[in-house]
């Protein structure tokens, strides 16, 4: 594994590791369950049917980390959550070195929708982009019709500083059908303006 991206993470609720096949089992029983049905209606993927779906897809996140693409993660609760030690979804940076932006992406199963847990990765991995990363601008984007992503984001959007930039229609391909996306950004001098610069996130490399 790179050493240019963190090895873990750590927030108030949340610890981030990186994701490896070595995991393909534990991940492979997270994508195939019937939960993930309400998590890949707005997603362009469907649910895992075998083990080796779930093996290519971490085979292609363990190469993107190594090429410095993606900085991905399985998000786990920590020790003063319920369910300490659960995987609660998975998250990352996108990095676009030659724009200086980097693209926030989740999910969450739906046990742990609702606790706020899709901020705090936010401001964390924000914080990796400006203050470690040396990144100019995060985006991250949504599905119209998702309106649990939409209050999610819009709250920690406003929370680092950014604003919604507008709609790129027909941006996704979601079960064969084109669909619209709403896109936000915040730029660096808009995150030191909004947070000083201050984050709730330790970052770790072994």
């Amino acid at each position: 594994m790179s050493d240019l991206y963190p090895t873990k993470i750590e927030t108030e609720r949340l610890r981030f590791v990186p994701v490896h096949t070595q995991h393909v089992l534990d991940a492979y029983e997270i994508c195939s369950a019937d939960e993930i049905e309400d998590v890949t209606r707005f997603m362009p993927w469907g649910r895992h049917e075998t083990p080796k779906t779930t093996f290519d897809f971490l085979a292609q996140e363990e190469e993107a980390w190594n090429d410095h693409e993606t900085a991905d993660y399985a998000i786990t609760l920590r020790e003063s959550e319920d369910g300490a030690g659960e995987v609660a979804g998975f998250g990352g940076l996108h990095t676009e070195w030659d724009r200086r932006v980097g693209g926030l992406g989740l999910w969450l199963r739906p046990p742990f929708w609702g606790r706020g847990y899709s901020g705090e990765r936010a401001e964390a991995l924000a914080a990796l982009a400006f203050d470690v990363l040396d990144l100019e601008v995060v985006t991250v984007s949504h599905v119209v019709e998702n309106e649990k992503s939409k209050r999610a984001i819009e709250k920690y959007v406003e929370r680092l500083g950014g604003r919604r930039d507008g709609t790129k229609p027909n941006n996704i391909i979601i079960d064969g059908d084109p669909r619209d996306e709403y896109f936000y950004s915040v730029s660096c001098e808009e995150w030191l303006d909004a947070t000083g610069g201050e984050y709730d996130a330790e970052f770790y490399w072994d």
